[in-house]
């Protein structure tokens, strides 16, 4: 397939070039693809332009106009069109969609990143792309979706995973005609090889004990196995779905969120007091010097706050479930504290949607940012060593009370 004779190739390049246009490439795009779907269409009707032949089969019946969303800008394309049926370069443009994939994923990417569909449109407008609304950058962040999708049900298959934290996020989105709140359901864990991994994402209506059953049973049902501990905040029914979905799990309260919970029992001026007297109580270095702070942490907290510290005294033992694991597994469980980032970067990107359309809006979005952490969390450092992750597997759990089993591990009673 050759391109008509009436484009001088070579001309061209010299009078855009002397000129010194700052559209050549915009020019040069345009000019070759329509030089290109010319040849196309002189092929399909069996003879060139306006040349006499008796192979000829159709006829040219002038031109239609297409906008097509390049990197280099809007092009107008003119595209030929034939006496008899249609032509339409299926080679170069999509039906019915005028931006090229490279675009697509420009544009996606951007969304990814928290930038709101108003500002990508005026993004592609500094591109040149002038006729991109915000309703056509929504349908290309939905390329995302497969991806997601494939994230979100993949095998969890790089078990057993020692430690899992569940956590929940309230977005909004717009259901019927009104603004609600819905809940997203996260799950991070330690795999078999140190390294952390989100493991799951789910939109209930509601955080209740039936949604986080029916998390946790699809997590197993994609191979999650061996958790030993759960670290996440009290919410209702939690603790019990814990238990139903995960025998042998001990279940830990996270100190972040129960700390939130401890300083609105204060008054304002006196919550940083309390906040660093609590968390001194994790920083011991064996369980009776952890055991003798906590009661202390108590004692100091009645003098001034009683209600803030009935309410310390009866989270004892939720608060201290870590402490029947090795010391060395201690500082591990709280340091860095990466599921309150990865809250923080999912919030970052969040904020800037504000109100969701739906909840496949919400699933494409915090989907992709967790796709997208697991992936640096692989590509970097070992979060917990091998050794550690060992004795953990080997530490026996019991409630209060009864013998230890060698072989199983008991839920610790919320």
């Amino acid at each position: 397939m050759t391109a008509p004779k009436s484009v001088d190739v070579g001309r061209f390049l010299r009078e855009e070039l002397g000129s010194a246009s700052p559209d050549l490439l915009r020019s040069m795009v345009k000019s070759f693809a329509e030089a290109l779907m010319s040849a196309e269409a002189d092929a399909v009707c069996g003879a060139e332009y306006g040349e006499r032949s008796d192979e000829r089969v159709n006829q040219r019946n002038g031109y239609r106009q297409r906008a097509w969303d390049t990197r280099a800008g809007t092009v107008e394309l003119a595209i030929p069109k034939l006496r008899s049926g249609s032509y339409f370069p299926d080679w170069l443009l999509q039906h019915r969609r005028r931006a090229e994939q490279a675009l697509i994923s420009v544009v996606a990417t951007a969304y990814l990143l928290g930038v709101s569909t108003r500002r990508v449109e005026k993004l592609v407008e500094q591109l040149g792309i002038t006729s991109l609304s915000k309703s056509q950058v929504s349908e290309m962040a939905a390329h995302l979706d497969a991806q997601v999708e494939a994230f979100r049900n993949r095998p969890l298959d790089a078990g057993p995973y020692t430690f899992l934290a569940l956590d929940a996020l309230v977005v909004k989105v717009r259901e019927r005609g009104r603004i609600v709140n819905v809940h997203t359901l996260v799950a991070t864990g330690v795999n078999a090889d140190g390294q952390r991994e989100v493991l799951g994402l789910d939109v209930t209506s509601d955080e209740d004990g039936a949604g986080w059953l029916a998390f946790l049973r699809s997590l197993t049902a994609r191979g999650l196995a061996g958790v030993r501990l759960v670290v996440s905040d009290a919410h209702r029914g939690l603790v019990s779905a814990i238990g139903a979905a995960l025998p042998g799990a001990a279940w830990q309260r996270c100190r972040t969120h129960y700390l939130r919970n401890l300083t609105t029992k204060v008054p304002k001026s006196a919550q940083p007091w309390v906040a660093t007297l609590v968390r001194t109580i994790f920083d011991q270095p064996d369980i009776d010097a952890v055991r003798a702070q906590y009661a202390r942490t108590v004692t100091a907290l009645a003098e001034r706050f009683p209600d803030a510290a009935d309410h310390l005294d009866d989270a004892r033992e939720d608060l201290l479930a870590f402490t029947a694991f090795p010391r060395e597994i201690w500082k591990q469980i709280w340091s860095n504290n990466p599921q309150e980032r990865l809250n923080k970067e999912i919030r970052r990107r969040t904020d800037v949607v504000g109100i969701f359309p739906n909840r496949a809006a919400v699933i494409r979005l915090i989907g992709a940012v967790l796709a997208e952490q697991t992936d640096e969390w692989t590509e970097g450092r070992r979060y917990m060593g091998l050794e550690i992750l060992a004795k953990a597997r080997l530490t026996v759990i019991t409630t209060e009370g009864t013998e230890p089993d060698p072989t199983t591990t008991q839920l610790t009673a919320a």
